[in-house]
């Protein structure tokens, strides 16, 4: 297996008692217990399927079995393995937001993923949203971000920056204090279709074009949703251009637990405690754009 890219829908995902606890299952003891104080199932749903991605990456990439390795974080908060010797060079990534949880992972390569549900601000008017959010871009993405004339297709923009600065951020895997303004994005290909990818984006870091350059790869989803994938080759030997025309692949549950192998007992109060969650904030309950 060489370049990955899954995506996962957990809010159309209704577990049963039966897929949640065996999820559960095959997580290990922290992770189970961090998922399940969540307050909403929403994002213990979002959280569970991104764990579950990571062993079933490392598992049918690098052939070992579901419940040989252990999956540790950085200082930073990015998931590794524990034992690094093992890891023959993969580099993996997961994020959750919106109604997605996604994942990429790459031989030889940094990677960094990020999702962005296009969604209008709840306390504000978008003027105002972006007046608020002014200093997180620079004065060229502004620029493309006003271009459109409608607000959704300005709004569609601003999530596509956000999402391609949070790919490279995780990639490099520095987290939170990072002056994103330092990260400057050219965005030539200013529309995109759902299920179209373009990786035309270019990236200055404090005002120079990054040598050796990163490539984004950038996927609408769905109406709503984008997704980038921030590259860059770690051997002479990669091809880069393999990983770019990976698509998305749309993962169902029986998909997802095909390799996997149980860590721990069933437990049955675990799902009676997530049963009885609601599945998210009634704030959060309204129309999609």
């Amino acid at each position: 297996m060489g370049s990955v890219r899954w995506a996962f829908n957990f809010m159309t995902w209704k577990p049963t008692k039966t897929e949640w606890m065996l999820a559960a299952q095959c997580i290990q003891p922290e992770e189970k217990t961090r998922i399940g104080k969540f307050y909403y199932k929403k994002d213990a749903k979002s959280s569970m399927i991104g764990r579950c991605m990571l062993r079933k990456v490392i598992t049918e990439t690098l052939e070992v079995p579901w419940d040989s390795f252990t999956l540790t974080r950085t200082e930073k908060e990015k998931p590794v393995l524990k034992d690094l010797s093992l890891s023959k060079s993969l580099c993996f990534n997961v994020a959750h937001q919106g109604d997605y949880t996604v994942l990429a992972a790459e031989m030889d390569m940094q990677c960094g993923v990020d999702v962005m549900k296009v969604e209008r601000p709840r306390a504000q008017s978008v003027p105002e949203y972006f007046r608020l959010m002014k200093r997180q871009f620079t004065t060229q993405e502004w620029q493309t971000i006003k271009t459109p004339d409608s607000e959704y297709e300005q709004l569609q923009l601003f999530y596509r920056f956000w999402c391609l600065k949070e790919s490279y951020i995780k990639a490099i895997g520095i987290g939170l204090g990072f002056d994103l303004t330092r990260i400057d994005f050219h965005m030539k290909t200013l529309s995109l279709d759902v299920g179209e990818a373009v990786s035309d984006t270019v990236l200055y870091l404090d005002g120079t074009l990054t040598s050796p350059p990163w490539v984004f790869q950038e996927t609408r989803l769905d109406k709503n949703h984008f997704v980038a994938v921030g590259l860059k080759k770690t051997s002479q030997e990669t091809s880069i251009h393999q990983a770019l025309e990976t698509p998305i692949k749309f993962l169902t549950f029986e998909e997802l637990m095909q390799s996997a192998k149980p860590l721990m007992a069933e437990d049955l109060e675990y799902w009676l405690e997530f049963d009885k969650k609601e599945e998210m904030p009634n704030l959060q309950r309204k129309d999609d754009l």
